[in-house]
């Protein structure tokens, strides 16, 4: 803190001299001094400074910037170039990823500067919001969003950028092979764009432990993510949205293989360690796979995202990274409430006269259970607010107070667990009752308690309780904007049909809205397809199993049918094995015509008989089979689907 001192005290000497300056980062941007108490530093290894100038423009904002001392910045802006270069490709195709591309300039050897994203936070200080091990909780992401974004417009609004943004951030860092991603690397705005920064490692030069890779999986994609995207913990339409867009993304860049490949090959010998001979550009020809086609690269990526978010490794890596910070951080460091998007006081706000909770109510979204409405009245006459919160607020309010206060200030906090089966119902009277004295202790404790901002924040109302003075509307589904509504009980299953080089072929993509098993539990779907007519099933063809889920995604290839030629039959070549193809022989052109496909959506039961979800039958004669026909097809009894 004092070298950042001494220095400031330099360029402040630099502006009394020079008057202005254009900042090297845009010559565009005009600066005429130096703001001392907003300027800081990072804790990273290569302690980045935080700048602040003083913008010539009177009206304009402060113009913040970072400087770098100690990292080779011309690797991040080639790395920026090139993801500048996938978002136009994206963009010229109709696709808008939403991406945050900042300005990186390198001002030196091994210095620089870095543009700063506004109203942006990492992913680190969004998740220590909920402990030091909110990596493991799901969510901490969701929860900040929808403390940010109030209204239900406006969150669906970030949620729908945070769906395109995270899908351009994973298929950029696995072509680019962007290493060391930790959670104080990736950042989220409050408009829900997400984008990663600090690109010091690429092209597949992970840090080591050992012999271990830091970064095991192939991109950062953790359940956290996954829960802004389904609107919960379990798997929705969202999320089949999310893996096609991934997918579409990845074989727009594909074309452009040789693009990317020439650029890359123009820098080898510019001296950047980590690009230096064909052994780096080979890593993103083995990760864009111009030999594969579209459907082949589309089951592929499918896998590497049901990788990344299967990865413990990943989440692990960022509590290590949060253990790590722990150490840095000041004393003077307040904690706040995760759920208030500020802090209040008693100055603000006004004295606190009395508090009552008067009722529980029965919520749905954004997920199922109580919350606890609250009566504040304060010194002010006739000011009464009426504010929602629900237990786990409560719990965490208790444990921010006991990080500034010794227990013996403290009432005793209502027991989280419940001894016995009981009703929510009655759970939640019995909490009312309990949390109605901890929060009339807590009012009349000792002033520095019961006057802290920690309980006049807890207590100011938030966008949410104004909206619930009101009427309440219907919750809508979390997937609303983006699902079409069904058009059978059954759910519907998404597929894709194309007839090229005499063969055909079907992808089974995903499946949506499937019923619930008899004893409430979500299915353990598989799909099974038949080529009738087909008295032998010989044409049988199953996907995976998809575990505990109404909504899965699949995105294999099910079946190959070739016609003409002679021979026995063969397996095509270049498609994974959870990608069967087989080519039938000696099977007449115009029989294609005669041809329907089956096709069944089954729940295994292990060593019982497993259960039809629903099924339909395609007539190949109804579809035009000159192009790729991709669809929703309703599952029912045995009728014909269309699309």
């Amino acid at each position: 803190q004092g070298i950042l001192r001494e220095g400031l005290e330099d360029v402040k000497q630099f502006f009394k001299a020079n008057g202005s300056c254009r900042l090297p980062l845009s010559p565009s941007l005009l600066v005429k001094g130096i703001v001392p108490r907003d300027c800081s530093y990072f804790n990273s290894n290569a302690v980045p400074l935080k700048l602040s100038f003083q913008n010539v423009d009177p009206l304009g904002e402060n113009i913040r910037v970072i400087f770098k001392c100690g990292d080779d910045l011309r690797q991040d802006m080639l790395t920026l170039q090139m993801i500048r270069i996938m978002n136009k490709i994206w963009v010229q195709e109709g696709l808008d990823m939403r991406m945050v591309i900042f300005r990186c300039f390198s001002t030196g050897r091994g210095r620089g500067m870095v543009e700063m994203i506004p109203n942006a936070e990492t992913l680190r200080k969004i998740q220590v919001e909920h402990g030091v091990t909110g990596s493991f909780k799901d969510r901490p992401l969701a929860d900040w969003l929808q403390k940010h974004n109030p209204e239900e417009d406006e969150y669906e609004k970030a949620v729908e950028n945070f769906i395109y943004s995270c899908a351009g951030c994973c298929v950029a860092t696995y072509v680019l092979g962007i290493c060391d991603r930790h959670n104080d690397n990736i950042m989220l705005k409050t408009t829900g764009h997400m984008f990663h920064i600090d690109f010091g490692r690429f092209l597949g030069h992970a840090q080591m432990f050992g012999n271990i890779k830091r970064d095991r999986a192939p991109f950062v994609f953790t359940s956290d993510m996954a829960y802004v995207i389904n609107g919960g913990d379990k798997p929705s339409s969202r999320f089949h949205d999310f893996v096609d867009l991934c997918c579409q993304a990845y074989n727009l860049i594909r074309k452009h293989t040789h693009l990317f490949l020439n650029l890359l090959g123009l820098m080898l010998s510019c001296g950047i360690p980590e690009l230096s001979d064909l052994e780096d550009l080979k890593y993103v020809y083995d990760a864009l796979r111009p030999q594969d086609s579209d459907a082949d690269a589309t089951t592929y990526f499918t896998r590497l995202i049901e990788s990344s978010l299967g990865s413990v490794a990943t989440k692990l890596n960022f509590f290590i990274h949060n253990l790590a910070q722990m150490k840095f951080t000041g004393s003077d460091a307040r904690p706040t409430l995760s759920f208030a998007p500020r802090t209040h006081t008693i100055k603000t706000s006004g004295r606190i006269r009395d508090v009552f909770l008067c009722r529980h109510e029965r919520v749905f979204n954004p997920s199922k259970g109580y919350t606890y409405v609250v009566k504040v009245q304060r010194e002010s006459p006739g000011e009464v607010a009426f504010v929602q919160r629900t237990f786990e607020e409560f719990q965490e309010l208790h444990n921010k107070l006991r990080l500034l206060f010794p227990s013996s200030l403290l009432p005793s906090f209502p027991s989280r667990f419940i001894i016995g089966r009981s009703r929510g119902e009655a759970v939640a009277e019995r909490r009312k009752e309990e949390l109605n004295g901890y929060i009339w202790h807590l009012i009349h404790a000792a002033p520095e308690v019961a006057e802290c901002d920690l309980i006049y924040t807890f207590f100011h109302p938030l966008p949410r309780d104004e909206k619930a003075a009101g009427t309440n509307p219907t919750p809508k589904p979390a997937d609303a904007t983006w699902a079409r509504p069904l058009g059978k009980v059954g759910g519907e299953v998404k597929l894709s049909i194309s007839y090229k080089n005499n063969k055909l072929f079907i992808m089974v993509m995903h499946i949506r809205g499937l019923p619930p098993l008899q004893d409430g539990n979500d299915p353990d779907p598989y799909v099974k397809t038949y080529l009738l007519p087909d008295p032998q099933k010989t044409t049988k063809r199953k996907t995976k199993v998809a575990r505990k889920t109404c909504n899965p995604t699949y995105n294999e290839m099910v079946c190959g049918l070739g016609l003409g030629g002679s021979g026995g039959g063969v397996v095509a070549k270049g498609l994974p094995r959870s990608a069967p193809q087989l080519v039938y022989d000696g099977i007449p052109r115009g029989d294609l015509q005669q041809r329907e496909l089956r096709l069944s959506v089954l729940s295994e039961e292990g060593f019982w008989e497993n259960i039809l979800l629903g099924e339909v039958g395609i007539r190949l004669r109804d579809l035009d089979l000159a192009q790729e026909k991709m669809g929703w097809f309703a599952l029912g009894s045995r009728g014909h689907g269309t699309l």
